[in-house]
């Protein structure tokens, strides 16, 4: 018997919201954002993630950025929906706009704020999916929830088919590869999708049995996460060595914002937008306050970098 594929799987880009400098969701950008990316050939889009700037926008923000990149995909690849909030029920409306708007997935972290332990974590993710009709995958990224979601706890609730997969934005690599077989030991079956957040680390993820990536930097170069995924797949990892070495010094593009003024999100974001205006993809830099756009230094060394890639 032939071990089933995940549903989602492969490349599939946590797609930035461009926004206008006045701060409105920029309708024309993102459709061609949406449009290069699925040009390039990934198997699936993340809307409204942390490169989406999710916790920044407001709900009427949310809803127009997700419609519009459901009909722009126009059912070529599967779109997941992160329903980033604190608590069970506000994930519950979010969930539930989401779903109405036509996307194929629901994700959701652990609950954040309100100091929580294992056993919250586990009904919070047992009551959504009672609760959703569409596949639900957990996103571990404790940097911003400050909750870790164990190896063992995502197998159990893949084994009883609580959760669909997981989005691993942990970078902790050794807690992954133990998932990996984890899954395998309980839950081989399940379809579980292990897609890694991990963008400098795709190729050795995918050797480790994850089943796709998530990367932030695929904003910037999809192809090029399209190319080492499937370098990866064929088993030519020489081919995705050098393929995921590229991506890497490409991703010293988060490296560009002076530290002294700028952090996580505003150096990641900032960057990934930065580049994207540069490229002409979108028209404007753009990010959600607090966070502040890059200026005219830190621009030149994306730039850079860009060249460097040859992407410029």
């Amino acid at each position: 018997m032939t071990t089933p594929a995940p549903r989602f799987a492969g490349v599939v880009p946590p797609v930035v919201t461009p926004l206008t400098e006045e701060g409105a969701v920029d309708v024309a950008s993102l459709e061609r954002l949406i449009e290069r990316t699925l040009g390039a050939g990934v198997d699936g889009i993340f809307a409204l993630g942390s490169s989406g700037e999710t916790v920044f926008l407001t709900d009427s923000q949310r809803d127009q950025a997700l419609e519009v990149v459901v009909k722009t995909v126009a059912g070529a690849v599967p779109v997941i929906a992160g329903c980033i909030e604190p608590t069970t029920r506000r994930v519950l409306d979010r969930a539930d706009v989401s779903t109405r708007l036509g996307v194929d997935g629901l994700v959701a972290t652990a609950p954040f704020y309100a100091i929580v332990g294992p056993h919250e974590v586990e009904r919070h993710f047992r009551s959504l999916a009672a609760s959703v009709e569409l596949p639900l995958l957990a996103y571990d990224i404790p940097v911003c929830v400050h909750t870790k979601l164990s190896p063992g706890l995502l197998s159990q609730l893949a084994a009883e088919g609580i959760l669909a997969g997981v989005k691993d934005s942990s970078g902790d690599d050794v807690a992954f590869r133990q998932l990996v077989l984890a899954i395998a030991e309980r839950a081989p079956d399940a379809g579980f999708s292990l897609l890694t957040g991990h963008e400098v680390v795709v190729d050795a993820m995918m050797l480790a049995g994850a089943s796709g990536s998530v990367p932030g930097l695929a904003n910037v170069d999809p192809a090029g996460y399209v190319r080492l995924h499937r370098a990866c797949v064929n088993g030519d990892w020489d081919t995705a060595r050098a393929e995921q070495d590229r991506l890497t010094r490409l991703f010293r593009i988060v490296d560009a914002a002076d530290p002294a003024t700028a952090a996580g999100a505003t150096r990641g974001v900032g960057a990934f937008k930065t580049a994207l205006a540069l490229l002409g993809v979108i028209d404007s830099n753009t990010v959600s306050l607090p966070m502040r756009p890059l200026d005219a230094d830190e621009t030149a060394r994306v730039r850079a970098q860009l060249e460097l890639a040859g992407l410029l």
